[in-house]
């Protein structure tokens, strides 16, 4: 597989404002000006970024300058594919007077913390996906992003495929009648157990691993190299297939569906295939989510069957399918004749199709990242669009975990039994 494939697999497929207010920049660079990039986590997804940035360092005159890890092997592997300067504290890096924007590649649990030290410090920021591990993390981001005023994209990229946007339009101009339903799976299929990575031997903490430093806001534990290896598996750093794979899909309907918080949610699943695995997170998971006024929308995921379920949403009029081209409206035979194509302004029963022109990758969403930088343009997934899709899914994380039917309170924008 050759880098591009990689990345487009990985890609489709870790009171500091105070004393660093002096590097602060300002929101919007010329538009020929060269972006400086500080890279925090440079594990398996931060590299499918790495290797995006090298390519684009001529075509977006944008570079890295620094590299930031706690474990040693990553991070003299960073320096020596990047030339950026390592680093072994991510403070450092914001404390840099050349860096504009940062790449947060760490687990979860570090998210918040990262991004508030970086806007602090005057950093713009991209964040790998979820923006934070908890609801109330993610009201604190975006607060701080309204009174910073820098840009935060959210590592969403499917965001950077622009038919959601246009199925949104075709929605709002009633090209399905009153939407009641939308469903989206991310199902995978493993053998033997579900993520569990390869263990780095190399790894020893106290010599070139700061396993108290990787810990920072999650519980303290002993050293655990399953925990640091494979820490998608475990609450304390993950949301497991909700905040991992999930936010992914829902995203995905909540932009084309023009959905913002859910009045209930339910998350249900088990373990079911893996019965031995020490993952805490269920290998099989769904969600129920009832939005104001409909729809309610149905997220399907197993880690032990990959048979997948069309992607959908559901109108009294007709029926929109995401594809891989695009998507399709389907007019329901019933009213098929109340069916209006947006596009022309004709009635009747045609089926309506759109050819997409963006693509699910992480080379265009820092490239619309550095757009909005440097000349306002609107982000594909700024940070009410990571709150909206925190909220769902880990509503779905803690309805399970509590085995209890939640509901969100629009006043306070907090969670509650039902």
């Amino acid at each position: 597989m050759n880098r591009r494939d990689f990345i487009n697999k990985v890609g489709v497929g870790a009171g500091i404002a105070a004393s660093l207010g002096s590097s602060r920049i300002s929101t919007v660079l010329g538009a020929n000006e060269k972006l400086r990039i500080g890279v925090i986590g440079c594990g398996g997804m931060s590299n499918a970024h790495m290797d995006a940035l090298l390519e684009m360092k001529d075509s977006d005159n944008c570079e890295i300058v620094a590299v930031c890890d706690i474990y040693q092997k990553r991070l003299d592997a960073a320096a020596a594919k990047t030339g950026g300067e390592p680093h072994k504290n991510y403070k450092d890096v914001l404390a840099r007077k050349d860096v504009d924007y940062v790449l947060i590649a760490t687990p979860e649990h570090w998210h918040h913390r990262m991004c508030l030290d970086a806007l602090d410090a005057g950093k713009h920021v991209y964040v790998e996906k979820p923006m934070t591990h908890t609801i109330e993390q993610s009201k604190e981001v975006v607060k701080k992003v309204k009174e910073t005023g820098l840009k935060l994209q959210v590592g969403v990229q499917g965001m950077s495929d622009e038919s959601y946007e246009v199925a949104r339009d075709y929605i709002k101009k009633d090209a399905l009648g009153k939407v009641v339903q939308a469903q989206i799976d991310y199902s995978r299929n493993y053998v033997g157990d579900f993520w569990a990575y390869d263990i780095d031997l190399d790894a020893k903490p106290g010599v070139n691993l700061d396993w108290d430093a990787w810990l920072g806001p999650a519980p303290k534990r002993p050293w655990d190299p399953r925990r640091f290896f494979q820490w998608r598996r475990y609450w304390d750093y993950s949301g497991g297939v909700a905040t991992d794979l999930f936010i992914h899909r829902v995203t995905r309907i909540l932009k084309a569906a023009d959905l913002k918080f859910p009045d209930y949610t339910v998350g249900s699943g088990g373990t079911y295939n893996f019965p031995n695995s020490v993952a805490e997170i269920p290998e099989t998971f769904n969600i129920m989510a009832d939005y104001p006024g409909g729809p309610t929308v149905v997220l399907i995921a197993s880690m032990a069957n990959d048979t997948p379920i069309r992607h959908v949403i559901r109108g009294h009029k007709a029926t929109l399918e995401f594809t891989r081209e695009g998507f399709e409206i389907s007019p329901q035979r019933a009213t098929s004749a109340d069916v209006i194509n947006p596009a022309t302004g004709a009635a009747g029963g045609e089926i309506i199709k759109y050819k997409k022109k963006g693509a699910e990758d992480v080379t265009l969403h820092h490239r619309n990242l550095q757009q909005a930088i440097r000349s306002g343009e609107e982000l594909r997934c700024d940070a009410s669009l990571g709150y909206y899709g925190v909220v769902v899914t880990m509503m779905g994380v803690d309805s399970f975990r509590d085995r209890a039917y939640l509901k969100w309170n629009k006043d306070t924008e907090s969670v509650e039994r039902a």
